[in-house]
């Protein structure tokens, strides 16, 4: 059985999809770009735009009573690999030992022209 999660204080889905999806103990936090839901607007550099991807799985997850200390798994798409310096400092201030397992990627382009976009993965 699944269960939809959505947020008000995370920018709603922008196609065909949910913000999140729990089944049993599982989180599946699709991946979030990094818009401020009350004002739509995106940061312009990549540490500000991290901080704020971060923010919307934070908000997510609280809808299921979650933190980021539940999170097990991420997955960063960035918009370039010089980026990634950048982008680990600010996700080291968010996540704290023992980390989540992560895979980074850059991709050609990101929805929105958005510099960072992560998912997650959180365990109850």
């Amino acid at each position: 059985m699944k269960k939809e999660l959505n947020s008000k204080a995370a920018p709603g889905a922008i196609g065909p999809y949910s913000q999140a999806v729990q089944t049993g103990n599982l989180i599946f936090v699709s991946g979030q770009l990094p818009i401020n839901a009350e004002t739509g607007a995106m940061p312009d550099d990549i540490k500000a735009q991290t901080a704020q991807s971060i923010e919307n799985i934070k908000a997510i997850l609280a809808e299921a009573g979650a933190t980021l200390d539940n999170v097990v798994k991420t997955t960063v798409l960035l918009a370039d690999m010089s980026l990634f310096g950048a982008m680990n400092e600010v996700y080291a201030e968010y996540f704290k030992a023992i980390y989540p397992a992560r895979a980074a990627f850059a991709v050609k382009e990101l929805p929105k022209k958005a510099l960072v976009e992560i998912e997650a993965v959180a365990a109850l």
